[in-house]
């Protein structure tokens, strides 16, 4: 399935998708490819696997946290493919998100060739705007990519149309200014950055999805971000429920399900 089936599917239903994020190798390898299907088996419609990276500048404290573990467990780019493959199996669309250096040094051409072989769906390039993506654009093309840039409430509506219009899969607004991390409350810059960002979409963004990233951390938030985003996207939530059981993974992957079990009936209610 691709991602945009899946959003498709979701919006037949009349809800939001939910999309979950773990960065690749955390708590370890199999560990991550553990937690990652029992996401998707307690209903996250799209996965975002992260690359951890050692200059994580737009990542929260949590995400940080856990990248740093993983690396220092010694991941590497092919334990990401590896985690990739793991997931994209279960027939959920999957998604790497990385900041742009660790492609640029693994060979952009030789990423998106192995990231398409391991079934992977496309990019999220957060630090990577489609002015300055030609070779990646061109590669995703020839691999059959998505390719997810990001809006944010600063953006100019120049901008919001120039990267709605270089998007494939879905564009990723990202509505709170600063680093990632789950927050108490939304922000209310999301619902104007989403009808800012489909008004200018191609179509008037009939045909392009609008998933929100701000924080979401339960079903309510993720019901009232599902009320008008087309998917929901949660991501130091879930990082934060292994990072609180590092030493029963058992109990950290019943709280991981129970967390997504609570996030999927939300995006139903939204």
């Amino acid at each position: 399935m691709s991602v945009r089936t899946a959003f498709d599917t979701a919006r037949g239903e009349g809800r939001a998708a939910l999309v979950g994020y773990l960065p690749a190798g955390f708590p370890d390898v199999q560990g991550g490819i553990d937690a990652l299907h029992a996401m998707v088996d307690a209903g996250c419609d799209v996965i975002e696997i992260g690359l951890p990276y050692s200059d994580p500048v737009m990542d929260g404290p949590t995400i940080q946290a856990a990248a740093q573990q993983a690396l220092e467990r010694g991941v590497r780019t092919s334990d990401v493919l590896r985690t990739v493959e793991a997931v994209a199996a279960t027939g959920t669309p999957t998604l790497i998100m990385t900041y742009w250096n660790p492609v640029e040094r693994y060979g952009v051409e030789r990423f998106a060739a192995d990231l398409a072989n391991a079934g992977g769906a496309g990019l999220i390039t957060p630090d990577l705007t489609p002015d300055s993506a030609p070779e990646w654009i061109a590669a995703a093309d020839r691999h059959d990519l998505d390719k997810v840039f990001l809006v944010a409430p600063s953006s100019t509506d120049d901008r919001v149309t120039m990267t709605t219009a270089a998007c494939r899969g879905f564009v990723y607004a990202t509505a709170v200014m600063g680093v990632t991390g789950a927050r108490t409350t939304t922000s209310d810059l999301a619902g104007p950055l989403v009808a800012r960002t489909r008004a200018l979409s191609p179509d008037g963004g009939a045909d392009l999805p609008v998933g929100v990233g701000l924080g979401v951390s339960n079903g309510d938030q993720a019901a009232e971000v599902a009320s008008y985003a087309d998917g929901v996207i949660v991501g130091s939530a879930f990082v934060r429920t292994l990072l609180d059981h590092p030493d029963d993974r058992a109990a950290g992957l019943r709280a991981l399900s129970a967390l997504t079990d609570d996030l999927a009936n939300g995006v139903r209610r939204g």
